[in-house]
């Protein structure tokens, strides 16, 4: 039959499946038990970086809104004294 003519028998991988069958509940908890402490420390290293991350976001806010203040709060400051100056023309002669 050509459908099952590449180089493997169908009895062979009727044989590796039942072989795969038999050893899957001996092999599954040993590689299980050997990848857990590598998964466990993989989420730990996520978790960690995720929090610093968060940690790093937070304080750059921090600092843009109060350099946002600091801004708005000179805008405010030139605009009271560019006021009080257009109010008063006695002190804008004496300026020239």
């Amino acid at each position: 039959m050509a459908l099952f003519d590449n180089g493997f028998r169908v009895g062979t991988g009727v044989v590796i499946g039942i072989g795969a069958l038999i050893l899957a509940p001996v092999v599954v908890p040993a590689v299980a038990a050997a990848v857990r402490p590598l998964i466990k420390a993989g989420l730990k290293g996520g978790i960690m970086f995720y929090e610093k991350g968060k940690e790093m976001i937070a304080e750059t806010q921090e600092l843009l809104e109060d350099l946002a203040a600091e801004v708005k709060a000179e805008l405010t400051q030139e605009d009271e004294v560019a006021e009080a100056l257009a109010a008063s023309p006695s002190a804008a002669s004496t300026a020239e």
